[in-house]
Order: C-alpha cells, then structure tokens, then sequence
C-alpha cells in the first residue's frame, strides 16, 4: 500500500456526492488517498474498524469465509464505491474482507470523521441505510440461489451480473479480468465445478473464452440458465 496524490471524483464518490459542498473542505483535510496493488489486502475479515474507504479508481473483491478454505465473493467495488461499511454496528470489526483484483487507488477516513460525516449529512445517513437494505436483499437472493440454483446457473448468473457492471470491452468480452478461482468463489463454487461449466458454456455456443477474457455470445439463454430449480 503506499499514498496517492489523486484527488475525489465528486459526481461518483459516495462520500463526496452526498455530503453538503461545505463540508467538501472537511473531507479534504481528514482523507488519505492509498494505493494498493493487484491481490493486496485492504482490511481482514475480523480486523477491527479505523476508517471506511472510497473506490476512487480500480476494483476490489468483497469477500468472506465460507467453509476452512473457501470464500465467498459477496461484490466488486468500482469507481465510487464504498468499503468497510459492514463493519459498522457494537462490534465495530469488519465482517468482510476487501482486496484489490487489479491496480487500485481509495480514499480513506478514519471511523470518527465517517462518524460525524453522517450526523452532520442527511442525505449521507439515508443513501447508507439505502444501501444496507439493497445490499441486504442481494445477500438473501445469493443465499436462496444457493439453496436452490444449480451451479450451471451460477455461473451463468455470475457472468451476466459482471457484463451488467462492468460492461464490455473493444473485443466485446466482460471488461473485468477474473481469475477462475474467483469467479467460482463469486458464483459459489469451486474451481474445478466452475471450469467444468465454462467448457460445457462455451460447447453449447454461449460464451467464448481467451485466457481470462469471457465474451457472452447468447445473453438469453445464458439467462435461461438462471431460471430454473425455483
């Protein structure tokens, strides 16, 4: 990790885009921008909380333990996103952990400025709990895909989900370059289950693979997929 001398997006940081622009002059004097490199760790799952971080350019896993030697990716975080957040409440200890999957710059402030940051901004505290049940949501509906969705869909689901945010390249293929462990740890599964399922895909003429590149060529019956065990 080292210090960046990068400044905020206004318009995508969820800090500054829901704060007063008096207070803008405040967030300059607490933030720290830090640079962290590809599979660099930013917080541990269990660390205790000292600040909550801002995407301001890059991607990062959120991810927690699952089992003795698995874990789950719950979300990537991009431009604007917030981290560190989950670790809020009495415990005050982060209960994800976050790490870069490529080259990273955030914004850091202490859990104290964050703090105050919400009393003194409304609209701050609303979008938080906005998030918290959106986030909510989506962790009930992975939790019932686990329960119920076979892994052929999980995996399909994983691969729309990631073309959704992160878009498409010049080469048409999912804008992320993703290992196959997390992929599999993002749909669910384990590498060998997943590395199976993307040779079935791309025999079937659903997507096409080069190395960590993955193009989707038939979005819906790759949908279809997602369908099916409810």
């Amino acid at each position: 990790m080292n210090k960046s001398q990068k400044g905020c997006d206004l318009e995508k940081c969820f800090l500054c885009s829901n704060t007063v622009p008096e207070w803008r002059e405040a967030i300059n004097l607490h933030k720290q921008n830090l640079r962290f490199k590809k599979g660099e760790v930013i917080f541990s799952e269990g660390q205790a909380v000292t600040g909550i971080y801002f995407v301001y350019s890059g991607t990062a896993k959120v991810h927690k333990k699952w089992g003795n030697y698995k874990e789950l990716i719950i979300r990537f975080a991009t431009d604007g996103s917030i981290l560190g957040h989950r670790g809020l409440g009495s415990k005050m200890v982060y209960g994800v952990s976050a790490t870069a999957v490529e080259p990273l710059v955030v914004c850091f402030v202490d859990i104290k400025f964050f703090e105050a940051s919400l009393k003194t901004n409304n609209d701050l505290s609303y979008k938080l709990m906005v998030l918290f049940a959106e986030e909510l949501d989506i962790s009930e509906r992975k939790m019932r895909d686990l329960a119920h969705m076979p892994v052929k869909g999980r995996v399909a689901q994983a691969l729309l989900s990631l073309g959704e945010q992160f878009g498409l390249n010049k080469d048409g293929c999912i804008n992320l370059e993703l290992s196959r462990q997390d992929l599999a740890a993002f749909a669910a599964s384990t590498y060998e289950t997943v590395f199976r399922v993307i040779i079935e895909l791309t025999k079937e003429d659903l997507v096409t693979v080069n190395g960590k590149q993955i193009r989707i060529i038939d979005r819906k019956k790759l949908a279809e997929l997602t369908t099916g065990g409810f």
